[in-house]
């Protein structure tokens, strides 16, 4: 079969791949040029729209105050325009990949002549001679292809691909001026060492911007999009050897076009190649605030309203180049920063974790920990959001311990009980039958076999004050006894609370002492719901996205009132006398209202506090992530400083003050509403019973003594009466 022949039937090949139509001369330029021409007189040759999505570029991830945090990025790209990409740079791409660009169409003829002939005569695709438009349809489709098998389609050797991309560079020169097709090639050809588009190049190759770039560095970057994985400056001597050549090619190529004087390439090529691998920006590792970072990352790639399947948040995500404006706030951060500095070590192994939530919005203003995110464990650092749930790239969690109790002093307040209203706790608890509590599905769930005991603390009658200032184990099995196990969790239910594994609530006996695993993201918010009286709003860290066009979108809070706003005034004027009486008077308050309670778990496996003012909630966990069961917070030495045994009040209650006073120094106070004392003022049906009668010497039946309850603080936590369960 002659050369003609054999050209007319590998064209026509592609006519069965593609369809081809509408006649373009060429001029015969010898030899093979004779056939081709032959060939096409048989077929037609018309424009095929291209479709053309934005590549990807990397999206920014701002505080609340416009301060760059991260980036996300599938390929690290930013798109510039033409007029800031130096002329030296669009002078050497065109010189080494196609110098004849604006003075052909769509398709150079005599390079693609030629590179049809030398195909030929090889028997295969080795020679590509396409233009740079050429070139960019190749990439639009390259980075179009959501699988391997569309990558593959268009990377494959073969006439119908090269025919197909004719085409389509046929439509986008007649769609384009040469000026934008340049500067779409640049903005998306990869040039390796993970650098897409000129602008992402320049500054990963030599430091600068597209703008800034020299003629020697000019062609090594012009170079390096031949063969951007075989001259990849990042892997190593021998690929650097290899880009170092094709930089001298590309300015002996410009030489010879008299594009620059062969003194000006004598001088560029004596240059070293000067890489200098800056590094890529991005990734929550790398930024000022990995744990936020991770948890706004998770609610967009698990959050519908961002995609309707996993893959395409992904793409919104890692290839929208988008601005994402979120709620964290510098000066809160920094104070929860210090605060867990000053108390416990990176080298530690229990961690510290910290969140802050605006009441009224769900903001989360901070999220903190003690030890680094990251994958190190030689350096002690932890792998996962170790502040929020596993939905946002957390963990299991530590159980809350007696933050708790809040809920079911919240049903019980809701249900018509008064502060001073109580009940008598013994020393020990155990619930008189199976039926004595029932879960939300109506199923016995009362353990008679289990004794819930205190640590310390004097037993007798308490009041919804003083149990919860003393927050007395036996004292709140009785209360969710006369509640309700299924209304305590149905008011935890309503203020957010959800295990951090994602896992159903436990709904056991022992609820109200905190069995539950929980992270600081979601305990700060529930406590944040009764500091806004009531309203609970979900977790908000992303208020803005604007997109690559700069149509940007705002998220609102999404709030509904859950609870009494009375009641909740009611749970913050009980709650706020534990910093004056209760488990957290050693620490003591801050300078304004505010109101919260301690955790310490059974066995001391975590310790807590939650707490809020109307202006900010937060809470504080520590436990140890190896497994708290099983490395409890007893003789340990954490910060420098030995524990025989850490409570709510002993490290996370002295963090969350520090971070209050620090975070909340420049806002104005808000205090409290006060407590609706004709409602909840006082006792009703569950006043202090009369002491008994004692009768003195002379038979006057006088009295002495108030019987077991102790009305003052009682047993703080450093006394141990908190254990929980």
């Amino acid at each position: 079969m002659g050369t003609a022949s054999k050209i007319g039937r590998l064209i026509a090949m592609g006519t069965a791949a593609g369809v081809l139509v509408a006649g373009i001369a060429l001029p015969a330029v010898g030899g093979a040029g004779a056939g081709f021409l032959a060939a096409t007189e048989e077929i037609d040759l018309k424009p095929a729209e291209l479709v053309e999505p934005p590549p990807a570029e990397v999206t920014v991830v701002q505080d609340a105050r416009g301060g760059e945090i991260a980036r996300f990025y599938e390929q690290y790209r930013q798109a510039v325009p033409l007029g800031e990409v130096a002329e030296v740079m669009k002078t050497a791409i065109i010189s080494i990949e196609d110098y004849r660009f604006y003075e052909h169409g769509a398709i150079d003829i005599e390079g693609t002549i030629r590179a049809f002939a030398k195909n030929l005569h090889s028997g295969q695709v080795s020679q590509g001679g396409s233009s740079i438009t050429q070139q960019y349809v190749k990439q639009v489709l390259l980075n179009s292809a959501g699988n391997d098998e569309e990558r593959g389609k268009a990377l494959e050797a073969s006439y119908a691909r090269k025919l197909n991309e004719l085409r389509y560079a046929m439509a986008v020169e007649e769609k384009y001026s040469k000026d934008a097709i340049l500067e779409k090639y640049l903005n998306i050809v990869y040039f390796g060492a993970s650098a897409y588009g000129v602008e992402a190049a320049a500054d990963r190759f030599f430091g600068v911007s597209a703008s800034e770039l020299t003629l020697a560095q000019a062609a090594t970057l012009a170079g390096a999009v031949q063969d951007p994985n075989a001259t990849d400056p990042n892997l190593g001597r021998k690929h650097r050897d290899r880009l170092l050549k094709r930089r001298n090619v590309v300015l002996d190529r410009m030489a010879e076009l008299g594009k620059i004087t062969e003194a000006e390439a004598a001088e560029a090529k004596a240059a070293k190649l000067g890489y200098k691998g800056t590094r890529l920006p991005g990734g929550c590792e790398t930024g000022r605030y990995p744990y936020f970072c991770l948890y706004v990352r998770n609610e967009i790639l698990s959050n519908r309203a961002f995609g309707k399947t996993a893959g395409a948040r992904k793409r919104f995500l890692d290839r929208g180049g988008l601005t994402i404006r979120t709620t964290i706030d510098p000066i809160m951060q920094a104070a929860a920063d210090r605060a867990i500095r000053k108390r416990v070590h990176a080298s530690d192994h229990p961690v510290a974790a910290q969140a802050l939530v605006q009441p009224g919005t769900g903001a989360i203003k901070a999220m903190a920990a003690s030890r680094k995110y990251g994958a190190d464990a030689d350096k002690n650092e932890i792998s996962y959001n170790v502040v929020a749930d596993a939905a946002h790239g957390g963990g299991t969690g530590f159980q809350a311990g007696s933050t708790f109790k809040t809920f079911t002093l919240l049903t019980a307040l809701a249900e018509g009980m008064k502060t001073d209203d109580g009940l008598t706790a013994g020393a020990g608890y155990r619930a008189p039958g199976y039926s004595t509590f029932k879960n939300c599905k109506g199923e016995n769930i009362g353990d008679p076999s289990h004794t819930v005991t205190n640590d310390e603390g004097s037993p007798g009658w308490k009041s919804l004050r003083t149990g919860t200032w003393q927050s007395v184990n036996t004292f709140f099995m009785v209360l969710q006894e006369r509640v309700g196990l299924c209304d305590t969790v149905k008011t935890a239910k309503l203020l957010g609370i959800h295990r951090s594994d994602g896992l159903k609530l436990q709904e056991y006996e022992t609820f109200t002492l905190g069995i539950n695993e929980m992270d600081p993201v979601t305990v700060a918010n529930a406590y944040a719901a009764i500091g806004a009286r009531g309203k609970f709003c979900e977790p908000l860290a992303i208020t803005r996205i604007t997109d690559r066009n700069g149509k940007s979108t705002d998220y609102e809070p999404e709030c509904r009132q859950v609870i009494d706003p009375e009641v909740a005034d009611a749970a913050a004027d009980v709650l706020s006398g534990v910093f004056t009486q209760g488990t957290m008077r050693a620490v003591g308050g801050i300078d304004r209202d505010a109101a919260g309670k301690t955790g310490t778990t059974d066995g001391y496996a975590s310790a807590w506090f939650a707490g809020f003012t109307p202006d900010l909630a937060g809470a504080v966990s520590v436990g140890d992530p190896r497994g708290s069961q099983n490395h409890k917070l007893v003789g340990v030495t954490i910060g420098g400083q030995y524990y025989g045994s850490v409570f709510g009040a002993s490290i996370p209650g002295p963090i969350w003050k520090d971070t209050m006073i620090a975070a909340l120094r420049n806002v104005e106070p808000t205090p409290f509403t006060p407590i609706n004392q004709a409602r909840f003022g006082g006792c009703g049906e569950g006043c202090r019973p009369a002491p008994p009668s004692v009768p003195d010497e002379t038979g006057t039946g006088d009295t002495e003594g108030d019987g077991p309850e102790d009305d003052g603080a009682g047993g703080d936590e450093s006394g141990g009466d908190e254990s929980g369960e």
